[in-house]
């Protein structure tokens, strides 16, 4: 599929902005207008956008009913009352349930945690949850990264003397659960300043009041942000404002002194020695942890990140690998049969979005399989597989269609369903499949228009490859963490030709390893340009062609070089 390429053209109040930093802190003009684009754009701004500080965190009694939250914990751990933590089984949930329960560990002998099982369960609070927190003597239940939807599952709690106190960052509906307190910062009467924290990050706020409210010191807090760092970068939530902040810190904690559980993954990854990005929790950390919850029980992850030593850790490591591998092999076997059964679709090419269903298809992957479809297709997918007695999905979408609220549009064909704009989940009888399915693709057909569906790479500078120093990535680094709403900048450089010595790699030669210079620069620098093989007939015979790439630092043998992580390629009217 061709990549349409769209050039941000700066304004003229953006240069202007541009100049006065780069003249004031003596920063590369370039880095000045990534900056000034992403609304940092006086000189206070930058340091503390280069310098983010704990002292910038937000009070967290600015969140509804932060006081009464406080008010019953405290009463609960006063009264000595037996206390359940209580959490979904991806990586926010289990990194969520972790902090809580390592923050609170010390001032209770009563406490425990709970991670619903995806089969048993399902998705968010379960009745069975709630019979085993009574059968246990639990009087308190502390519900994170779900709960917000759980009006009926709420009533049914109280009914067995068991309070809830729910920490949740997904989208309320306009009635909320009667708990002693919901703790969400999208509420409709919220004013707290940043609406976008993880589900992790919900927990953190929420002990940072505890810890308040009691004079307990932050740093003991502060050594917890590790966690939220992976629920930040795992649940792709911006990395702006506030998240920003505890990922700076957290990934700081987790680069100098992670804990056993993390470090036994960090070694487990091959990440040791290497300083770990948000990237690497996307694509290595996060995985790991999710695997559990995907092909067993969320609850052995929470065991791994509560381990107390490294011997534990580095054994429940292995078993959680173990059960990442099990997820690739079910991860493309089901994206192959799913790829099969778009095949036999009809007028694809006339298709705003992909609904796929087999009832065999496991629960657990099935998120996975819709997020690589809508790569592939460049359309909204939804995966759909039996579990129980319901359908239950997974949806993924394009940029421009917001799949929960399509979701949330057919909401009288479904038995349960919640998300964000870009991924949702949902669950239905059978019956109601036709129905549902036709709706949803009713309002795809709708609101889609075919641009969107042409995949788009948004390009921020033109750069001379000559531009690209050890100085200018020293700068580059400083606008780290990168993630959604302060993605890692996307250069594009024109007219570039091989040295002479680019090749293929890879086991099947589908990669190309890059040696690159242009007109304005005899000194080459490296790319690799993963699966595009098929320029490189083109590349050998020295013609040029133009690229779009991010920047990234490889070290090898001790050796740090600075490599271009080719996005796209471009040979044509060149």
């Amino acid at each position: 599929m061709t990549n349409k390429w769209n050039f941000r053209t700066p304004t003229e109040e953006e240069l202007k902005k541009r100049d006065e930093l780069s003249a004031t802190l003596g920063l590369s003009p370039v880095i000045s207008l990534l900056l000034v684009q992403r609304g940092v754009a006086s000189v206070e701004e930058v340091k503390k956008f280069f310098r983010p500080s704990l002292n910038d965190l937000h009070d967290p009694f600015l969140i509804p009913d932060m006081d009464k939250a406080v008010k019953r914990l405290n009463k609960a751990l006063g009264n000595k009352e037996k206390i359940l933590i209580y959490g979904d089984y991806d990586v926010d949930g289990t990194t969520a349930v972790s902090l809580v329960y390592k923050y609170l560990r010390p001032y209770s002998s009563t406490l425990d945690y709970y991670i619903p099982d995806r089969y048993d369960e399902g998705y968010g609070i379960s009745y069975k949850g709630i019979d085993y927190a009574h059968e246990n003597g639990v009087t308190l239940i502390i519900s994170l990264d779900c709960g917000i939807k759980a009006i009926e599952k709420i009533e049914y709690a109280k009914g067995k003397g068991i309070d809830f106190i729910i920490c949740d960052h997904h989208m309320p509906d306009d009635t909320l659960p009667d708990a002693v307190a919901v703790l969400d910062a999208k509420r409709t009467d919220s004013i707290y300043p940043y609406e976008h924290l993880s589900g992790c990050g919900m927990g953190f706020k929420f002990m940072q009041a505890f810890a308040q409210s009691n004079g307990f010191p932050f740093s003991d807090l502060e050594k917890l942000l590790e966690l939220t760092a992976v629920s930040i970068a795992s649940d792709i939530v911006p990395i702006t404002g506030e998240n920003r902040i505890l990922a700076y810190y957290g990934l700081k904690q987790l680069n100098s002194n992670p804990s056993h559980g993390l470090k036994g993954i960090i070694d487990i990854c091959g990440l040791n020695g290497k300083e770990i990005t948000i990237s690497d929790i996307v694509f290595k950390i996060g995985p790991r942890i999710n695997a559990s919850g995907r092909m067993m029980n969320g609850k052995e992850a929470v065991d791994l990140l509560l381990s107390k030593d490294s011997k534990d850790a580095r054994k429940k490591s292995k078993s959680i690998n173990q059960y990442n591998e099990e997820r690739r092999e079910l991860d493309k076997k089901i994206t192959d049969e799913a790829n099969a059964v778009i095949d036999g679709f009809r007028n694809m090419e006339d298709r705003k979005a992909i609904v796929v269903y087999n009832r065999e298809w496991h629960k657990g992957v099935i998120g996975i399989v819709a997020s690589r479809l809508t790569e592939k297709y460049y359309r909204p997918a939804l995966v759909l597989t039996k579990s129980a007695e319901l359908i239950t999905g997974s949806a993924r979408s394009i940029p421009g269609f917001d799949i929960y609220r399509a979701i949330e549009n057919c909401r009288d064909l479904l038995e349960n369903f919640g998300g964000h704009t870009y991924a949702a989940g949902l669950s239905l009888r059978e019956e109601n499949l036709e129905e549902f399915t036709r709706c949803f693709m009713e309002q795809a057909a709708e609101e889609i228009i075919p641009e969107q569906m042409t995949p788009q790479i948004d390009v921020d500078v033109v750069l001379d490859l000559k531009e690209i120093t050890p100085k200018f990535m020293n700068e580059l680094k400083k606008m780290n963490p990168f993630g959604p709403d302060n993605h890692k900048p996307v250069f594009c450089s024109l007219g570039v030709k091989d040295y002479g010595t680019s090749k293929l790699v890879g086991k099947e030669l589908e990669h190309i390893k890059l040696e690159m210079i242009d007109n304005n620069s005899n000194m080459p620098i490296h790319g690799i340009a993963f699966g595009m093989h098929e320029h490189n007939e083109h590349i050998k015979e020295m013609k040029p062609f133009n690229i779009c790439y991010t920047i990234e630092e490889n070290t090898y043998n001790g050796n740090t070089t600075l490599q271009l992580i080719i996005k796209d390629i471009k040979t044509e009217n060149i």
